[in-house]
Order: structure tokens, then C-alpha cells, then sequence
């Protein structure tokens, strides 16, 4: 069996970014992964302006405590002013530009009015309040690195350096099917034999909350022939296709000869819990459709399996797909509050989820089928093979929150 980080390396060194790169507008580049290095054609701020409300004053005109100065101007943002003249001062307002010759900015609770101007009630310090040309961003500077997924704060930055648009990876295009007789969409009667098929809202789910386009395909009938037309149709217009379950050997598991008479496949027993049966390989695309191929990844069919190996395995693939540079989920070291002193021989994910005093409980029923672990957990705890965990023992924890993302 191959380990975790083995598969994981596997995945990660078939996956390139797509090649299609469009300009989007700030108002619709949240969410999408930069394709190129931005840097800033301004300097932010553009001007020296003041950080508060107040005067803007000569630090030498204040010398002490409870000068009267003369206002000689009044500077809201978005208007400059003139020279600071020598003895005097400039009401001025946050943003503003100071003046020249100013080298302070007093707030105005530290000022009151007084008989001839205004009366400063602080010996300031110089550059006080002052926000000084280019202190967040020089001209020229990097603001964004490429393989990031943009967020507001980064549209924001864009947004303060000038830049209208931004160039983003277009979305990954993935295919989605299922194969099982016994495959039941909530809201039919249940037959006896017959289960609700999970998965599919599951994966669907999984990848629209990482941007993709997803088409399904739906349930497919399970002969070899049907297998691989819907093979087809997904490699058609799709960057990956991904099913879960019939990709073992048994007389009605299609997918496995389906994606071999289409393509080339490799199944891979990973040393993982849960998880383990990974298949991985490609669908020819026809001439048609401009040849070339469509990844594919067949999942395990249990609905713990499936999604547990979609967040560790499938995640990280899909994101190099998109363009992402930084794939690895960011996990923690806490305090296990439980005991697991049966171990298994290969990498454990366990449901977890933090308590109040800051440690970590676990599920107590682990077993593949049991979605209700997912759901009342809030993460994962990374279990190397055979290591055995007691209670105050220091766990690898990896919340829902980045590998969700």
C-alpha cells in the first residue's frame, strides 16, 4: 500500500494549473486564484494625511502646553491646502493631505477654542498622527503574489493600488457521476436494498464550495456500456471527472474496465483509514472535442470514506488544478481528552472537535458509514500508523474551516 504522503505526492505532480487565464473585474475576482504577480503603479497613501481629527501644526510653534494658535485654513479630505504658514495652525480632517510645513497633527480632544484660534492642549511629537506617503505600499512594490485564492481584504488592496481588474485562472470544470442499481435520490420511496445516495449532494457540494463548475451527470445504470458513454460525455467538457464507488473488481463494478477501455487508469490501496481504495488515471477526449484528456479520480463508496479521502486527497488536487500554489491544510496541536489505544496499522482520520477547555473529543463511533460523525465534529485528527493516543497526549488537529476552503 502506498502512505499518505506517497498518494498525496503522486496526485500533486500529475495536477497543472489550467491554461485559460481571463481578466476579471474587482467586483467578480473574490474567490478566484491569481494567475499573475500584481504590483502597484501608486503610492498608498499618495500623499502624507493626517490620521485624525484635529490641527495640523509646527511642532517648533508648540512648545509647551496651552499655545493659542491662529486657523489659517481648513482642509477636508479630498481637498490640499496651502503652506502652513509659521504660528498658525489648519483644521484638518482624517484623510486630508497635511500641508506643507506641518510636521504634526494634534486630535482635536486635545484642542480647544480659544479667543484668537485654537487652544493646544499637547506638546506633540514629530510626525504625530501623520500618515506618511507610500507607508502601506511603494510604487512599484508587489502587492499580490500569484496561486493565491482571492479574498475581500486582498480585493480591498488590489482595490487601494488602482488596479480595475485582475487576471484569475478560470473555474475547474468537473464531472460528476454515479453508478449503483440500489441508488435512491431523497425524496423517492425506499426500496427494499435500496439507499439514498449521499455522495452525490456531498461531492457536489465539496466542489461548488471551492468555485468549480460541476456537471452532474447523475445516477448511471450499471452495465459497461452506459459506464462509458457517461465517461465520454464528462471527458468531454471537463478538467476531471469524479465518481464514488464501482471501481473495484466484482461482476457489477463497471467503472474499472470502463475508465481503462477509455483511457488509462490506476487503482491504488492507500494506507489511510478511512479510505484506502483510490482510483486514479485519465479519460481520452475525441478529436471532437479538441482531443487531450480529463483527469479522474474514482472515490470509495462508504459516504465517510468518500468525503474524508475528497478533503485529504481530492482537495489538494483540485486546488493545484485552480492554480493554488499553497495546498497543505494549516493543522493544530491540541490536548487529546480521550483515549484510542487500538491503533490501526495505517494513518487514522478521526472526527473530532474542540471542547470548551480547549482539547479535543472524538466521535465515538468512527465507522465508514457513519456520517453523523462529520457532522457533529468540527475536524480531523491526523493519527500516524500504530501510534497509540491517551488522554493529554498532543494531537494533530486539522479543522473543517481549511480543509473546507
Amino acid at each position: 500500500m502506498l502512505s499518505f504522503e506517497q498518494a498525496l505526492e503522486k496526485l500533486l505532480a500529475a495536477a497543472q494549473p489550467v491554461e485559460e487565464v481571463r481578466s476579471l473585474p474587482l467586483t467578480a475576482a473574490a474567490g478566484r486564484v491569481l494567475a499573475v504577480a500584481q504590483s502597484s503603479t501608486v503610492a498608498v497613501p499618495p500623499l502624507d494625511n493626517s490620521g485624525m481629527d484635529g490641527y495640523a501644526v509646527r511642532t517648533a510653534d508648540v512648545a509647551a502646553a496651552g499655545v493659542c494658535l491662529p486657523v489659517s485654513q481648513r482642509i477636508p479630505a479630498g481637498t490640499v491646502g496651502t503652506s502652513l504658514q509659521a504660528g498658525t495652525a489648519a483644521r484638518i480632517f482624517t484623510g486630508a493631505p497635511v500641508p506643507a510645513g506641518a510636521d504634526a497633527v494634534v486630535m482635536q480632544e486635545l484642542c480647544e477654542h480659544g479667543a484668537g484660534g485654537v487652544v493646544v492642549n499637547h506638546v506633540p511629537r514629530l510626525g504625530e498622527n501623520i500618515r506618511r506617503a507610500g507607508e502601506d505600499i511603494a510604487i512599484g512594490a508587489e502587492i499580490l503574489k500569484p496561486g493565491i485564492k482571492l479574498r475581500p481584504q486582498d480585493i480591498a488592496l488590489a482595490a487601494s493600488a488602482g488596479l480595475p481588474e485582475l487576471p484569475v485562472y478560470r473555474r475547474v470544470r468537473v464531472g460528476v457521476f454515479f453508478t449503483g442499481d440500489e441508488l435512491v435520490q431523497p425524496g423517492e420511496p425506499l426500496p427494499p436494498g435500496a439507499i439514498y445516495n449521499s455522495n452525490r449532494y456531498a461531492l457536489r457540494a465539496l466542489l461548488e464550495g471551492m468555485g468549480c463548475e460541476v456537471r452532474d451527470l447523475g445516477t448511471v445504470p450499471d452495465n459497461l456500456a452506459s459506464t462509458r458513454d457517461a465517461l465520454r460525455r464528462a471527458a468531454a467538457d471537463n478538467d476531471l471527472i469524479i465518481t464514488s464507488g464501482g471501481v473495484s473488481v466484482g461482476e457489477e463494478d463497471h467503472v474499472k474496465p470502463a475508465v481503462e477501455a477509455e483511457g488509462r487508469l490506476d487503482m491504488w490501496k492507500i494506507a489511510i483509514k478511512p479510505g484506502k481504495p483510490l482510483a486514479f488515471g485519465e479519460v481520452r477526449r475525441n478529436a471532437d472535442n479538441g482531443g487531450g484528456k480529463a483527469w479522474f479520480i474514482g472515490l470509495p463508496g462508504n459516504p465517510v470514506s468518500a468525503i474524508v479521502t475528497f478533503l485529504i486527497m481530492v482537495r489538494p488536487f483540485v486546488l493545484r488544478l485552480q492554480g493554488v500554489s499553497e495546498v497543505t491544510p494549516r493543522g493544530f496541536n491540541l490536548r487529546a481528552d480521550f483515549d484510542w489505544l487500538r491503533p490501526d496499522v495505517r494513518a487514522e482520520f478521526l472526527r473530532g472537535r474542540i471542547n470548551d477547555s480547549g482539547g479535543v473529543d472524538l466521535y465515538p463511533n468512527q465507522g465508514a458509514g457513519v456520517v453523523t460523525s462529520l457532522c457533529w465534529g468540527d475536524g480531523l485528527v491526523l493519527n500516524k500508523p500504530g501510534l497509540a493516543i491517551k488522554q493529554g497526549d498532543s494531537v494533530r488537529f486539522v479543522p473543517y474551516a481549511e480543509l473546507l476552503s
